[in-house]
């Protein structure tokens, strides 16, 4: 089913077929508001950042994050979430679309230390280099994170250099 609204989604969204024809790595796609939809979110997060061949681990704790909080703060009963992600030059935006535009997330400084919950947008700011709350059409909001993902460094080469190899005499 996921993946029928997927196309229709791309079909009907001017933004991601023109995003897609500049070969810009570009993902979205809605997915049930409950447990294993989040779970489902992160896993094809994943997927497409390998496929980019962009770093996993953090931006798919990100998306684990987020989708969760989607799926239990967000959650409207028979409604979606909507999972995106976006490389804009060298950011990876991620963005959770939920339909509970009234219920703003709130950073807690201090959660209970016996408590099962409540220390997700914790690790959220302490690992997005930025994140936020935009408001969309009523009644939906969106949480969005970002990541700096940086170009890889290009890898010295030992043959000719200076410094690691002998010196002949």
């Amino acid at each position: 089913m996921n993946l029928e609204i997927a196309t229709a989604t791309a079909e009907t969204d001017p933004t991601a077929s023109a995003a897609a024809s500049a070969d810009v790595p570009d993902f979205a796609m809605q997915l049930s508001s409950t447990p294993r939809g989040a779970r489902l979110a992160r896993l094809l997060a994943e997927v497409h950042l390998r496929r980019w061949g962009l770093p996993t681990v953090t931006a798919c704790q990100l998306v684990a994050e987020l989708a969760s909080n989607a799926a239990t703060h967000g959650r409207v009963p028979g409604r979606d979430f909507r999972l995106a992600l976006r490389v804009i030059g060298d950011v990876l935006r991620i963005e959770v679309t939920d339909t509970r535009g009234e219920r703003l997330p709130e950073l807690r400084q201090s959660a209970d230390p016996d408590s099962e919950s409540g220390r997700g947008l914790l690790l959220v700011d302490a690992l997005a280099d930025r994140w936020g709350v935009t408001e969309d059409r009523f009644p939906r909001k969106i949480v969005w994170a970002e990541l700096r993902i940086g170009r890889p460094e290009p890898v010295p080469s030992r043959s000719g250099g200076t410094g690691d190899s002998p010196q002949q005499t």
